[in-house]
């Protein structure tokens, strides 16, 4: 429940405790605020028991926490193994390198070892030290950026 609050605001809401409620009234007020928890806790307690009691046995398994809809998709998504096996051959960076390739116009190259150095040109001659002629102005204008 108090999983967010930091030592820095731990210790604000206690100076404002001490200046609102003053040093000697501030045990009887922590005591009478543990004592409304407790209650609380009695009540959600005993409701919960009164509605299992009332679901019969064959909900004897029923959980209120699976009621949260996130708790209960995990628990649905976490069972499913053809969701586990569609899972694990998802290779999103391959997925990635894929769209980028595509998007700049290049072929999807085959996947190569990433250890592997990639090999030097063969000639190594002047071709190499010229510039690369300018991008064809078709290149730019696939892109819209008022679209973007």
């Amino acid at each position: 429940m108090f999983n967010d609050i930091g030592a820095l605001e731990l210790v604000t809401i206690v100076v404002l405790a001490i200046l609102v409620f003053g040093p000697d009234k501030l045990p009887k007020v922590i005591q009478d605020v543990t004592g409304v928890i407790r209650k609380i806790r009695a009540f959600s307690d005993s409701a919960k028991q009164d509605i299992r009691s009332e679901l019969g046995p064959e909900f004897k398994d029923f959980e209120f926490e699976d009621l949260n809809p996130k708790t209960f998709i995990r628990k649905q998504l976490g069972e499913n193994e053809d969701l586990k096996e569609i899972r694990s051959s998802f290779d999103l960076r391959k997925e990635l390198t894929d769209v980028t390739d595509a998007v700049n116009g290049r072929e999807a190259e085959p996947a190569a070892p990433a250890a592997a150095p990639s090999a030097p040109p063969a000639a190594a001659g002047p071709d190499l030290l010229k510039k690369p002629a300018a991008p064809a102005a078709e290149q730019h204008a696939r892109f819209d950026a008022d679209a973007t």
